[in-house]
């Protein structure tokens, strides 16, 4: 029988404070995984996850940095490392919001601060945590990307420029890294629903589920189920894969 076993493997997962974060630092915790729980400014939201995931028999870290500076990084890493060990998996899902105009209209500070919320991140996540990895001959790093990154539509544009210039480190990485036995790989969420959608009872959004083929949106938990199985060894020989988890509503072409 299949199962998705992530015993004896440390999970970092950045934002895991957020909506899909926390879903994502849940799923890979039912795994087996031992999770660091990033957050940037919402510790109280990292620390009840953490406290959530602890109760399943799982070390957690709870964790602070600013994912765009090198020394904050450096002090994730330390401090990660004293509390559980080097991480195996990585799961890039931080981002930073901004609000979204037309070109025309949109201050360059917009594209500036997702060159470094997307891209950088992902650059110094890897220069950071990856030469662990490779001594261990074995390693996961997954980004979240999204499918407006295939979709380039109005008001898109600095998010798109973010997304696409991370999935240009990261195929470059997967080539780079590849022979020591570490997989990278994106997962590109639709409009997902989240914990809030359900409370609210706003799952249901007839303009965007009649485009997707098969109809609906889809939940942060298959998300997730995504994710973790990118995360193990099932995964073992997908690398460079960007992977639309959205019903369709975008489709690679070859």
């Amino acid at each position: 029988m299949l199962k998705i076993d992530l015993s004896n493997k440390i999970a970092l997962v950045t934002g895991a404070s957020s909506k899909l974060g926390r879903v994502m630092a849940r799923e890979l915790g039912q795994a087996g995984a031992d999770i660091v729980v990033h957050y940037h400014r919402n510790r109280a939201a990292a620390e009840k996850l953490a406290a959530e995931i602890g109760t399943h028999g799982r070390r957690v870290c709870v964790v602070s940095a600013d994912l765009t500076d090198p020394a904050s990084v450096l002090s994730m890493k330390q401090t990660v490392e004293k509390d559980l060990g080097a991480p195996d998996i990585l799961v890039n899902n931080a981002v930073s919001q901004f609000p979204w105009k037309p070109i025309l209209d949109q201050k360059p500070a917009a594209y500036e601060d997702q060159f470094r919320s997307c891209v950088l991140q992902n650059v110094l996540m890897a220069q950071t945590f990856v030469p662990a990895m490779i001594q261990k001959k074995w390693g996961r790093i997954i980004a979240i990307s999204t499918e407006c990154a295939m979709q380039s539509l109005p008001t898109q544009s600095a998010y798109v420029s973010g997304k696409r210039g991370m999935d240009g480190v990261l195929r470059v990485l997967a080539r780079e890294i590849g022979q020591h036995g570490i997989t990278v790989n994106q997962v590109a969420p639709g409009w997902t629903i989240s914990e809030e959608d359900r409370k609210n009872g706003t799952e249901k959004q007839e303009e965007y589920d009649k485009h997707v083929p098969l109809r609906r949106r889809g939940e942060d938990r298959e998300i997730a189920y995504a994710v973790a199985f990118l995360a193990s060894d099932l995964a073992a020989f997908i690398t460079g894969v960007y992977l639309p988890v959205c019903g369709g509503n975008v489709m690679p072409g070859i």
